[in-house]
């Protein structure tokens, strides 16, 4: 190995953008960064201790890698040639098809001696064994930053003319430069019209004017100290979160605990380069709105971070700035922020106030106007079929059914109004505020305010037990209905939220178990649904729609589960499609049995029975007891007459893990059985009165599960 092949040094790859996209940009800043790396390390040119460390700002993508080889060392390499009878010709000559073949892949210079045979099982092949001189960084590191820009996870791409006026060129941004280091020595390369160099812009604002790299390893800390820029993403985003901490400790208020600050976090991060907090403030009249509407406005239109009192958690008139500036006096920034708001909060408080100039409930019939789908009818028609289910899950669950009614009837009622129209995202949540100031029941504005909610997280009590009804009828008729008229989910795609829908729906019935109120009730899933289904037009909805959108629900609840039991559990207990409610409790009673010592053995044997059953598909016969002679069988006759009765009642009841325990106890019975006894014997009669047997055990045994999958 040469001293040239032995010589690394840290790899520094940057391409200067436009403006990228905030919300991805932190994963096209990791993904250029592995692009790049994957080609150097499939061409050998990494070290093991290599380390790859990805920047990304608004106005860059780059990576920076450790221990990179000028050369990598030789590597041996095995070439599949061609069929041995196609190569050597009947004389033992290689043949002119072997010679071209050796010639185009450079190895014209070996002969017959030099090359190996050996078969891949069917044939004799040709191959040409070596040494391959190893790649040089140079020759690949055009490769590895083509392969980065083409592979990167754009949103949106857009064509765009480079200077000659002739070539155009496809990415997520206009590119305005690339530079490429290895040490302290620029690479030759080039991309999107661009020939690499050292040079790169700092902050757009605060550095003097552009930036020559001394080394790749200075890069992070040059465009810190003398660009203004910190082009770490993680490290951006970590240095706004303290002075978020700090500032909001300093005035004594939180951020929230909402899922909502995180992902503004990430935002902001991906919108500066040079974080600085400041704070603002409004007027505090504002705080009269809602304060849903303000909190929108502020983190949706501005990205702001609104402040909340720490101890009542309501929001106040103080937000926090994440400026793109440091400078001494910030207060043009600070009163330039404050003087944008304004409009947006005056906007809000007009919003709120005309909307409640009109009852809710006359906003219903103008619902008529709006469309739910083309095939499926207005708003209008789709509350008439809320209206309808709501009702009937009220009934199924002894709630009171006019509440239930009058929340249906305005659950869509908000559409219309104008700050559901500037915030689609407060739909609902507006609806329950005009519902409250209309005088309307409680419970009905409990149900308006959570009925877009992606899952009930808490056991469903009398307080939320309309709000219940309501989430069950909405996510029921938009299962059916969509999927019906053929818009199932398809890979990724899932505009209509069908997979969320099931999720939900699954959580109310888990939520409504552990209320109490499924105890006595007649409601489950496949009556729901087939409820749901008879509220639309017969024309519309495809013929399968009920069983398919049962089988989906079951499937999207068997993802789940997965990650936090044992998929063969799991599988066992989804098999029988078992009511929602019951499958947490049936799946802790299988994962109870499975740790028996008879589980094995029991589980075996359900297997081979269910086996023997399949392929037994004939009338099945009655057990006929006279036809019991040998003891083995009479035996297991026996203990299923005392221990199904058991069983079946502990079934009943909801004790399955009673249920499981009881019929292990056949452990011994059943073994004795199939060491002894002949099931398919040439009697026919004695055939059919074992299979007969053996169909009471196995509708005992399967209750619970379909045991024989956990074998």
């Amino acid at each position: 190995m040469s001293e040239a092949t032995m010589l690394n040094r840290s790899l520094l790859v940057e391409l200067q953008t436009e403006e990228l996209p905030p919300k991805a940009l932190e994963k096209m800043g990791q993904a250029f960064a592995d692009g790049v790396a994957n080609v150097l390390s499939q061409r050998h040119l990494l070290q093991g201790d290599s380390t790859i460390t990805a920047y990304a700002t608004p106005r860059r993508l780059a990576v920076h890698i450790t221990h990179v080889a000028q050369q990598a060392a030789d590597q041996p390499f095995s070439e599949k040639l061609m069929p041995t009878k196609v190569g050597i010709d009947a004389d033992g000559n290689m043949t002119a098809p072997l010679q071209k073949r050796l010639d185009s892949k450079g190895l014209g210079h070996l002969s017959l001696a030099d090359l190996e045979i050996k078969s891949d099982g069917k044939q004799d092949y040709l191959y040409a064994n070596g040494m391959a001189t190893g790649a040089k960084l140079a020759d690949v590191i055009n490769e590895a930053i083509d392969y980065a820009v083409t592979h990167l996870p754009i949103p949106k791409v857009m064509r765009y003319q480079l200077n000659d006026g002739i070539t155009s060129v496809r990415f997520v941004r206009p590119a305005h430069g690339l530079v490429v280091l290895w040490g302290e020595d620029v690479l030759d390369a080039q991309t999107l019209g661009l020939t690499s160099g050292r040079t790169t812009l700092g902050h757009r604002f605060m550095c003097e004017g552009p930036l020559n790299i001394t080394s790749a390893d200075s890069y992070e800390q040059q465009l810190e100290q003398q660009g203004w820029v910190i082009p770490s993403f993680a490290k951006r985003r970590e240095n706004i979160r303290q002075q978020l901490q700090q500032a909001c400790e300093q005035h004594q208020a939180t951020l929230g605990d909402d899922p909502e600050v995180p992902a503004l976090l990430d935002e902001v991060t991906a919108l500066v380069e040079h974080p600085t907090v400041y704070k603002g403030e409004f007027d505090p009249v504002f705080l009269e709105i809602p304060s849903e509407c303000l909190i929108l406005t502020m983190r949706l239109n501005q990205r702001y971070f609104p402040l909340f009192d720490p101890n009542t958690h309501a929001l106040t008139h103080r937000f926090l700035i994440v400026s793109n500036m440091q400078v001494d006096d910030p207060s043009h920034i600070i009163e330039g922020n404050q003087r944008v708001i304004l409009p947006r909060l005056a906007d809000a408080r007009f919003f709120f106030e005309t909307d409640r100039k009109q009852p809710l409930i006359d906003r219903v019939p103008s619902l008529e106007n709006s469309v739910y789908h083309n095939k499926l009818g207005s708003q209008r028609v789709r509350v008439e079929r809320l209206r309808r289910l709501a009702v009937h899950i009220a009934e199924q669950l002894g709630a009171d059914t006019q509440l239930a009614d009058r929340a249906a009837l305005l659950a869509k009622a908000d559409l219309n109004t104008l700050m559901v129209g500037e915030f689609p995202e407060l739909q609902g949540i507006m609806g329950a505020y005009y519902a409250q100031a209309d005088g309307e029941h409680e419970h009905v504005v409990n149900a308006l305010r959570h009925q877009y909610e992606h899952r009930i997280h808490a056991p469903v009590s009398t307080d939320s037990l309309i709000a219940t009804a309501l989430f069950l009828a909405e996510r029921a008729e938009t299962l059916i209905g969509i999927w019906g008229i053929g818009l199932a989910p398809t890979g990724e795609r899932d505009p209509y939220a069908l997979r969320r829908a099931a999720l939900g729906l699954i959580s109310a019935f888990e939520q409504l178990n552990q209320g109490g109120y499924l105890t006595h009730s007649r409601l489950d899933l496949r009556e729901l649904l087939t409820f749901s289904a008879a509220g639309f037009d017969t024309s519309v909805l495809a013929e399968n729609t009920v069983e398919e959108v049962i089988n989906f629900i079951y499937e999207r609840y068997r993802n789940q589960l997965v990650q936090s039991h044992d998929r063969k559990v799991v599988e066992a207990v989804l098999a029988l499609q078992p009511p929602l409610h019951q499958v947490n409790a049936r799946i802790n009673a299988c994962v109870a049995f499975a740790q028996r010592p008879e589980a094995e053995s029991l589980a075996a044997a359900n297997k081979r029975i269910s086996n023997l059953l399949q392929r037994n598909t004939g009338a099945a016969a009655p057990l006929d007891p006279n036809l019991l002679t040998e003891p083995v069988e009479q035996a297991l006759a026996a203990t299923i007459r005392e221990l199904a009765p058991v069983a079946q009642q502990q079934f009943e009841q909801g004790d399955f893990s009673a249920s499981l325990a009881t019929l292990a106890a056949a452990k011994e019975p059943v073994d004795r059985f199939f060491n002894d006894v002949m099931v398919m014997a040439e009697d026919m009669a004695v055939r059919n009165n074992r299979l007969a047997l053996l169909r009471q055990l196995h509708q005992s045994m399967n209750q619970v599960a379909d045991l024989s999958l956990l074998a």
